[in-house]
């Protein structure tokens, strides 16, 4: 496609109002093929041959090379690189005779595409390799002969935690033989998921010891700032990188589109601008595919796409289809294959299609507000010119909140810096203990498994033998006998394994939805609208014994939200040090809420019509948290010029949690924050930032480490921002139980100037 003629189109239209604010040339790359020495086995060499996967690609060569020195590895290329061959090359090379391998998607739709490039390579070359998928669905009459066959088994983490590992003695066979261990998309292992992730994985590799073998890791990842330091901390072995990407590219322009003003302080939709482009490209014959970030997103712009080209095409309106996970399996796979095949012209999607799903060569991606980390927003648009000859066109449309409008006026953070680092906690002691239990489980705890589980291990045992979980006899840790089938109890995609349940009042309590007990309170109190599958239900009552929220359809022309107030007690100071003119600190505290309220609020306007109290418990849960002082006199000072300090420090706080994302690969649910111009246990004006997980996933040590950083990038989001008294793209959070009150946007300028001290070095 001519990138270059379709946005100077663009820019002759009507619309038109200087959208673009900056466009990104991404030059094109050759290939670097390596030839590996010793070759491949014929047979693997003449599979590579017929599916034109020969000659190899520098990474290719390398991770086959690494593999073959017995190396762990971590293969953090770009998206469409050709990782897949960067595992099953050494694989298939190394299983040799009776060899066995656990290949770990964190998707199924993600294993079930591999699996074909899988048996398209085995079947080319006539490699006796036996494998199969071995999942929630694979059904129960089969996983006897899978267990007994297969010489490679594609599953996922989740499967391993709850049906592998705790049966392993059906699976003594397979372990004892298991020669490598397979991870792709591992930048997807992070915050609570990587952190149970990572001890999944550790109770693996205490299991393969006990059966004798000590398996080899292969890890793949989208191109994250800590690929060696990622790999390491999920599987506490140690890696070599492979980070030079030796496939060819065929360039991209990347277009920052910002929404034009509509009116003062009010910035256009980017939903709106994300269907007016994708509408454009898809009438101009090229393939697209759009990303936003929710569900009910991703059906709206669809919806909206389909209406617009309707106008003009009745027959594209046809060729669009919205993708998200919730569809059942077989929905999935027809719109893949329907981008696959082209009979579709575009799909809108939410970060389901953002993994390495084989959709075909796509032209163009929209992607309808930042992502929330760099590592998503180019995997999202590497989905467009995949296969590496021709250029293509990626548009971010910038959202109306500070991150997103920062990017766009700074694009230098998103083309010029590194990629955030992903973070995962595995010695989180709500997290660590009960794997520990699940681990007693499948064997009794020994003095050998703190090798395996690191320096928490000992005083999370002695903490669950307190607790009567655990007991000690015979120099081993047992179950104590009234534990049952503690994998059951643990949702390793959450920090919390209890949750409350939604259930249908109008069909005799059906099963709705769960959701998690640390989130709950905000979603299924009594009166609140709650949405599920695009359609609206009244929480009618709300059963705290049986943790079961009743709900009925309802139609209405407003929405609910809540008020919240949270308070913040400090426990312990694990590290201080001086950040610009103050100092700065990272804790232990516990953060306790308490959902006070909600609002009814119109749809359209957002008008409140109704302010209603609730009563329910405060919520109370450990985790870690950054703190910094605030210069002395400011108080004083701001009083003085009629400015208002609280809602300095309130703004400020909404700010600098809203910029924390661009340094931590987190999303901006990850984190919280109290402000306060008198901490009770400081004494002192106090602004707080804490992981919104308990026990912390390691987000609030990334901001204390790069505390001047991320000053230096909220100021300027602020200063930058043409508002008068604060908007949503500077300091407004959609987050705020005080619905963003009181907050002075001078003031947190002020502020901000006075704690780095030196403007010289912004």
């Amino acid at each position: 496609m001519d990138s270059l003629a379709f946005l100077e189109r663009l820019m002759c239209l009507p619309r038109y109002r200087g959208q673009a604010e900056h466009v990104e040339l991404i030059p094109p790359r050759q290939p670097n093929f390596v030839q590996p020495e010793p070759p491949p086995p014929p047979p693997l060499l003449k599979a590579l041959e017929r599916t034109g996967q020969w000659p190899l690609y520098s990474h290719q060569a390398q991770s086959l090379a690494l593999a073959r020195e017995g190396h762990n590895i971590m293969v953090a290329t770009g998206t469409a690189s050709g990782k897949t061959l960067g595992y099953n090359l050494p694989v298939l090379e190394g299983l040799g005779k009776g060899g066995r391998a656990f290949y770990l998607f964190p998707t199924k739709a993600l294993a079930q595409d591999q699996r074909r490039a899988l048996e398209e390579l085995t079947r080319a070359g006539g490699l006796d390799v036996p494998f199969d998928t071995f999942d929630g669905d694979t059904p129960s009459e089969l996983r006897a002969a899978i267990r007994r066959q297969a010489h490679i088994i594609i599953t996922n983490p989740d499967m391993l935690h709850l049906g592998i590992l705790p049966n392993h003695a059906l699976w003594a066979s397979f372990l004892s033989r298991l020669k490598y261990v397979v991870a792709d998309e591992a930048h997807v292992y992070r915050g609570v998921f990587g952190s149970h992730v990572a001890l999944v994985l550790r109770r693996l590799r205490r299991l393969a010891r006990h059966y004798g073998s000590h398996p080899q890791f292969i890890l793949c990842s989208a191109t994250i700032a800590n690929p060696k330091e990622h790999a390491e901390r999920l599987t506490d072995l140690p890696f070599q990188v492979i980070d030079e990407d030796g496939s060819p590219y065929g360039g991209k322009r990347f277009v920052l589109w910002n929404p034009p003003f509509l009116g003062q302080d009010v910035r256009g939709s980017a939903n709106s601008e994300a269907t007016f482009l994708l509408a454009e490209l898809i009438t101009q014959g090229i393939r697209s595919l759009g990303f936003a970030r929710t569900r009910r997103l991703a059906e709206l712009i669809c919806l909206y796409l389909k209406k617009r080209l309707a106008r003009d095409d009745p027959s594209l309106a046809e060729r669009v289809s919205p993708y998200r996970a919730g569809y059942l399996p077989d929905e999935r796979r027809r719109i893949e294959q329907g981008l696959f095949q082209g009979q579709l012209m575009g799909a809108v999607s939410t970060t389901a299609l953002e993994l390495g799903v084989d959709i075909g060569d796509l032209g163009a991606t929209v992607l309808a507000g930042y992502p929330g980390s760099i590592a998503s927003t180019w995997q999202q648009a590497g989905r467009s010119g995949r296969r590496g000859t021709t250029e293509s066109l990626s548009f971010l449309v910038g959202m109306d909140n500070p991150l997103d409008q920062y990017l766009m006026h700074h694009p230098e953070a998103l083309f010029g810096k590194p990629h955030e680092h992903a973070l995962i906690n595995p010695s989180n002691p709500h997290i660590l203990q009960p794997h520990l239990l699940c681990a007693a489980w499948e064997a009794p705890l020994t003095s050998l498994d703190e090798g395996i589980f690191g320096s928490g291990y000992a005083k999370a045992v002695a903490q669950l033998e307190a607790k009567g979980l655990l007991r000690f006899r015979a120099r081993r840790y047992y179950l104590s006998p009234h534990v049952r089938y503690p994998t059951q109890d643990i949702n390793i995609r959450s920090a919390s394994s209890r949750s409350y349940t939604l259930v249908n009042a109008s069909r005799g309590n059906t099963l709705m939805e769960t959701i998690e007990e640390a989130t709950a309170f905000f979603h299924i109190y009594p009166g609140a609208i709650y949405l599920h599958q695009g359609e609206a239900f009244l929480v009618t009552s709300l059963d705290l014994a049986s943790m079961t929220a009743y709900a009925t359809p309802h139609k209405a022309d407003y929405y609910t939200d809540t008020i919240d107030t949270t308070e913040i007690a400090v426990h312990e100071v694990l590290g201080a040090k001086r950040a610009g003119t103050v100092q700065a600190f990272l804790g232990r505290v516990t953060v306790t809420t308490h959902v006070a309220g909600f609002k009814r609020k119109r749809i359209y306007t957002d008008e409140v019509i109704g302010v209603i109290p609730l009563d329910l418990p405060p919520q109370s849960y450990s985790t870690v948290a950054l703190w910094f002082d605030i210069p002395e006199g400011m108080e004083m000072s701001l009083t003085r010029e009629g400015l208002d300090f609280a809602g300095g420090l309130h703004a400020a706080e909404h700010a600098t949690i809203a910029l924390l994302p661009l340094y931590a690969l987190c999303d901006r649910n990850d984190i919280g924050g109290v402000s306060t111009p008198l901490h009770a246990d400081t004494g002192k004006s106090q602004v707080f930032i804490y992981d919104a997980h308990p026990g912390g996933t390691g987000i609030a040590e990334k901001g204390y480490e790069m505390m001047g950083e991320l000053w230096q990038a909220t100021l300027k989001a602020i200063e930058e921002c043409p508002c008068q008294e604060g908007c949503p793209s500077c300091i407004q959070s959609p987050k705020c139980g005080n619905n963003n009150e009181p907050l002075d946007k001078k003031a947190a300028t002020r502020i901000l100037i006075a704690l780095l001290g030196d403007r010289e070095n912004l």
